[in-house]
């Protein structure tokens, strides 16, 4: 899994609510600055105006919302529909570019806002969000369920969650008015949850699977402070993921280095070695004794007797064909015998012979 703010946030979720959603692809639409459609454009196309709150908002919600602002007091406001001729008009003069806002009536307006958000290509909540959503809602704690919410909301794409968190912050804005207008917050979200959160099909039109849409949009609507923003702890333990990501990645590459360094020195280890070893010239073989028979068993002498003849009164044997082995102080005395040939040379007389060590004065 790759460090990512989504990813960490699709970890909270699946590891604090048990809510586990899947990674939708972003669609990159060709994008278009000409303005002249409005209806039916995906959003990375319409023009948008920057607004330093919120991001990116296409230029006919901000200019929507605007006029109704100065409207808020108008009874049943998204509630009560338009005229048909009018709103048709309108839209035909929205996509050829005119400005005919100023002149319309809030109903007409309203309206817009609601078919504009509804014939989007791709939804503002992706399908991909909608059974989380719905999850998140259904969790018996407040506290975990806004925070559940919170955190779905951080995962829309930029253009998506500018656009809804404009139009979350609007309908706050008229529902605080709800004493002149009659639009509390739940009754925004049941006028918008068929442009926002449409059911799929019509297991998804039962009562209860409603009344979960109408509660998540009333959430965002009256906490729109809180949609896309990524909370304290979760910023706090995406650093520390990215921290030990990082390390993980200085560890590899210094083992990856060390690794390398361990072979080539083995390597010049093994070349020197070889190269370097000495030649050792074949020493000459020292004479052995055999028993007059000459089935018995040879005996090497090390050069360490040369060096250190009393030790052959105590560690060597001569064979005898009668007795076996005898030991090493009588066997000088075997070989002097008239019957026997001596077979010995100077220096194996020398080792034979017992050495005495010097007393001091």
């Amino acid at each position: 899994m790759k460090i990512t703010d989504s990813n960490v946030i699709r970890f909270h979720l699946q590891v604090l609510y048990g809510i586990s959603v899947k990674n939708f692809e972003k669609k990159k639409g060709r994008l278009i600055c000409s303005g002249a459609k409005v209806f039916g454009v995906p959003l990375e196309n319409l023009a948008r105006k920057y607004i330093p709150e919120f991001g990116l908002v296409p230029c006919f919600l901000v200019d929507a919302c605007s006029f109704l602002l100065d409207r808020i007091c108008t009874v049943g406001l998204f509630r009560k529909p338009g005229s048909l001729h009018r709103i048709k008009v309108l839209r035909a003069k929205l996509n050829h570019g005119e400005e005919s806002l100023s002149t319309a009536l809030p109903y007409d307006v309203a309206t817009l806002i609601k078919q504009f958000c509804r014939e989007l290509p791709e939804p503002l909540f992706p399908s991909e969000l909608h059974v989380a959503l719905l999850k998140a809602q259904a969790l018996s704690n407040l506290q975990d369920r806004m925070a559940a919410l919170q955190l779905l909301s951080c995962l829309l794409p930029a253009k998506n969650s500018s656009c809804l968190h404009y139009l979350f912050d609007f309908l706050h804005k008229v529902s605080q008015r709800c004493s002149d207008n009659l639009m509390t917050s739940t009754n925004l979200a049941t006028v918008f949850v068929p442009c926002l959160l449409p059911p799929p099909n019509k297991t998804e039109m039962s009562e209860g699977r409603l009344e979960l849409r109408v509660l998540v949009l009333r959430n965002f609507v009256e906490c729109p402070h809180l949609f896309g923003v990524i909370p304290k702890a979760v910023l706090d333990s995406m650093e520390y993921f990215m921290n030990i990501h990082h390390l993980r990645d200085v560890f590899k590459k210094k083992g990856n280095q060390k690794r390398h360094s361990l072979k080539v020195k083995r390597y010049v280890k093994t070349v020197s070695w070889v190269q370097g070893k000495p030649k050792v010239s074949p020493t000459a073989s020292l004479p052995t004794q055999s028993s007059m028979s000459g089935d018995g068993p040879k005996l090497k002498r090390s050069l360490g007797l040369r060096t250190f003849p009393n030790i052959q009164l105590f560690r060597t044997c001569m064979p005898n064909a009668e007795q076996g082995f005898i030991p090493a102080a009588d066997a000088l005395e075997y070989f002097n015998t008239p019957d026997k040939t001596s077979v010995l040379t100077a220096m194996e007389r020398l080792q034979l012979t017992n050495w005495r060590r010097r007393s001091s004065p």
